[in-house]
């Protein structure tokens, strides 16, 4: 479902030729499948957030293809690639990204109003996601007054308010303590039983030893990949989520 060729990702480096580009991928090419639960793990300066990023349509390649369902992201427009990060991806980050001054339930809904969705339709998901991940009777709450592993699944919930069937998962557990790293974890796990795609960036060792599939990048390259040893990646479990929308984005998830 999502294809990496030869990714190449450089930052810096001005037209007069002063100041050096970093080079900070440098050629990556990986096929994750529907279904997968893959963990990308590498220490500080590795490439992994950068790679997230670059799945995530949050940045360009500076060479390469990156192919979504057979097709070359290189050819969206604006309104293709926002559609793909509203409605496919789902982002859930070590800091949570919460709004400090709404509540649980409107946080989760954020992703719904910008698809447009009526208010009704979109505070029954919220509460029913909520009260799905053990929060039920907490959507009133507003960040300040859930702990660490509450407001991470609240971020969850909002992953998931579109459909998420992508989940990119960037250090999910990093701030919270083992229990509620456990307990996230095994969310995660749930999902990709569920036949989301999860994806998680992470420097730790054990929690990537926890996802079905392992690949680890150094310096910009992926050195090692557990699919290659079993010669054939996972069946997707729901290969084709429902389209949405008109444009040519729509039709790829």
């Amino acid at each position: 479902m999502l294809e990496l060729r030869g990714i190449r990702k450089r930052y810096g480096g001005g037209s007069d030729g002063a100041s050096p580009a970093t080079e900070v991928l440098r050629g990556i090419s990986l096929r994750i499948e529907a279904g997968e639960f893959v963990a990308i793990v590498g220490s500080s300066g590795s490439g992994k957030s950068t790679l997230m990023h670059l799945l995530g349509c949050l940045d360009r390649p500076s060479e390469g293809s990156y192919l979504i369902c057979g097709q070359d992201v290189a050819g969206f427009d604006a309104d293709q690639l926002a559609w793909l990060r509203r409605e496919a991806f789902g982002f859930v980050f070590q800091g949570y990204h919460l709004i400090a001054t709404e509540t649980a339930r409107e946080n989760v809904e954020v992703p719904a109003i910008y698809a447009g969705q009526p208010t009704a339709a979109r505070q029954a998901r919220a509460e029913a996601l909520l009260t799905q991940l053990g929060l039920a009777g907490r959507s009133g709450h507003r960040p300040g007054q859930l702990s660490g592993g509450q407001q991470q699944r609240v971020s969850i919930a909002r992953a998931l308010m579109n459909g998420g069937r992508i989940i990119l998962a960037d250090e999910p557990t990093g701030a919270l303590d083992s229990r509620s790293g456990a307990e996230v974890m095994t969310l995660l796990s749930g999902l990709a039983a569920a036949g989301h795609t999860v994806i998680l960036i992470t420097h730790d060792r054990g929690i990537a030893a926890q996802a079905r599939r392992v690949i680890e990048i150094r310096d910009g390259l992926v050195i090692s990949d557990s699919a290659s040893a079993r010669h054939a990646a996972p069946e997707a479990a729901d290969a084709n989520p429902p389209a949405q929308g008109a444009n040519d984005a729509a039709q790829l998830l």
